[in-house]
């Protein structure tokens, strides 16, 4: 169990830009210790953040291309890597833990895992990082969006439904955590919406199932009934969208540990109280899924430190007294064009992805293709 192929893992995954926190406990080491055999870990550690194929992956390891191409498929059956086909050949890349691989062991738990998990959480939280560089970004539901507001199209579910061809949903992985532990929230289960080019990966993997556009559709709207926030990824392009709840999910069952919730979370928006239209009826207090809301004498109190700008109050609120207004342009959070710019930003927060390094990292497979080439030519 000391094997230090898992502390090299660990400071690789550090590297990374969603970074590894390391724990007092050793929760940190004995989660890996579950997830990689140390073949597997000592492969992983030689994976870049760039798309390479095994012959690359076997230079730079120093080990047999066959043997690297069986722990390589080994990785990607775990869910522990990712991988897709680039010019007809699968190449691979290093995943980092959350949000990445971890999201990918659903239907693969077991309540020993969740519990190193659960106990691992705290040190990442201790970092800060998700607070200066979310991943995850809230969306208000469109039907708490008025008409005459002020709205990017990035900021709507369905435009964001009108970017993408192909669709796929996956169980989630934090409700499905909460249950082995004993904690049914009761809410729906498939609520992993991803699009486009995650969809082959998750088909491939087993992580989830294709659907169609109706049927993202329909989730969407099932997510408003049953009271989830939309949290795709913080990006104007998101590759994916969570519906989640404040009970199971671990970015807001950790944020709403906070005074502040709203500091944590990147939203445009937040809530504002008609308190002469409130009738009492408490609907928004058990929709709120950051306790902003309770009724004292009959009437709501809305505590804006609290609100993330969801709109799950405004849409159920029958006398109107709720709505959504955009918070003022210093105000607003800054939104990543894609997935790289996120991936950079996340990287340069924690101190680990400076343009050196970026440049140090093209650079670096750039000569591992060149000579993973010669190498194979000479031995061919």
């Amino acid at each position: 169990m000391d094997d230090p192929i898992y502390q090299q893992l660990a400071k690789h995954l550090e590297k990374l830009p969603g970074g590894f926190a390391r724990s007092k406990s050793g929760a940190d080491l004995r989660i890996l210790q579950r997830l990689f055999s140390p073949g597997e870990a000592f492969v992983a550690c030689h994976l870049a953040l760039l798309p390479e194929d095994a012959q690359v992956v076997a230079y730079r390891s120093k080990l047999p291309l066959k043997q690297t191409q069986i722990v390589l498929d080994s990785l990607v059956k775990k869910r522990l890597i990712t991988s897709f086909k680039q010019k007809g050949k699968m190449h691979y890349m290093a995943q980092q833990f959350v949000v990445g691989f971890w999201e990918g062991q659903v239907d693969h738990l077991d309540r020993e895992l969740v519990e190193e998990f659960e106990e691992y959480l705290p040190a990442y939280a201790e970092t800060g990082l998700w607070g200066k560089a979310p991943q995850l970004r809230v969306i208000p539901i469109n039907k708490s969006i008025s008409l005459q507001s002020s709205v990017m199209p990035y900021e709507q579910v369905t435009h964001i439904l009108d970017t993408h061809q192909s669709f796929a949903i996956a169980n989630c992985v934090c409700r499905q955590e909460q249950q082995l532990l004993g904690h049914n929230c009761g809410k729906p289960r498939e609520t992993c919406l991803a699009f486009d080019g995650a969809v082959e990966y998750f088909i491939h993997s087993g992580r989830g199932r294709e659907i169609t556009r109706s049927e993202a559709e329909a989730l969407i709207d099932q997510a408003e009934k049953s009271g989830l926030v939309l949290q795709p990824a913080n990006t104007r392009n998101p590759g994916n969208i969570c519906m989640c709840c404040g009970d199971c999910c671990g970015v807001l069952r950790g944020i709403k540990l906070k005074s502040k919730p709203a500091d944590e979370v990147a939203s445009d928006f937040y809530a504002v109280l008609n308190f002469e239209l409130c009738t009492g009826c408490k609907i928004c207090t058990r929709r709120c899924q950051m306790e902003a809301l309770t009724v004292v004498d009959g009437k709501a109190i809305l505590d804006l430190d609290r609100c993330i700008g969801c709109g799950l109050c405004v849409s159920t609120c029958k006398p109107g007294a709720l709505k959504l207004a955009r918070k003022n342009t210093k105000n607003l959070p800054d939104i990543p064009t894609d997935d790289i710019h996120l991936g950079i930003k996340m990287g340069r927060t924690h101190g680990q992805l400076g343009w050196g390094k970026i440049i140090m990292i093209f650079v670096r497979s750039g000569m591992d293709r060149i000579m993973a080439r010669l190498n194979g030519d000479r031995n061919a």
